[in-house]
């Protein structure tokens, strides 16, 4: 069911609901991640996204909102297109937050781990 479109993105709710609420945001445009979404994309994405929240907050006032995207097959992606998950929260619902869908500690310093990413040339 599409409950927001423009020109640009389609938000639609998610077949599979983890929560009352739950849409996926998607760009119009193919681009499997968002590393492959040309720049002048990301932000009416984006902002459809934050359109989406605002729907769903008159629609259905959940007490918080978590936004998320999986890229990559070891994150949970499986289907080949970019689309950003809106999923309404609610008190006592049981979920976690963004950080408890993952506990894998690094093994390298912060500094290793920042001196590496810096060190790439853009």
């Amino acid at each position: 069911m599409i409950v927001y479109e423009d020109d640009k993105t389609l938000a639609f709710l998610d077949v599979m609901p983890r929560s009352s609420g739950h849409a996926l945001v998607v760009p119009k445009l193919h681009a499997a991640t968002i590393v492959d979404l040309p720049e002048s994309e990301i932000q009416p994405l984006f902002s459809a996204v934050k359109k989406v929240i605002a729907l769903l907050t008159k629609a259905i006032a959940p007490d918080g909102v978590t936004i998320g995207i999986n890229q990559g097959e070891a994150s949970g992606q499986v289907v080949g297109h970019l689309h950003v998950h809106i999923m309404p929260r609610f008190n006592g619902d049981g979920g976690g937050s963004v950080q408890s869908a993952v506990h894998n500690p690094p093994e390298d310093s912060l500094e290793a781990i920042a001196a590496k990413i810096k060190s790439i040339k853009n």
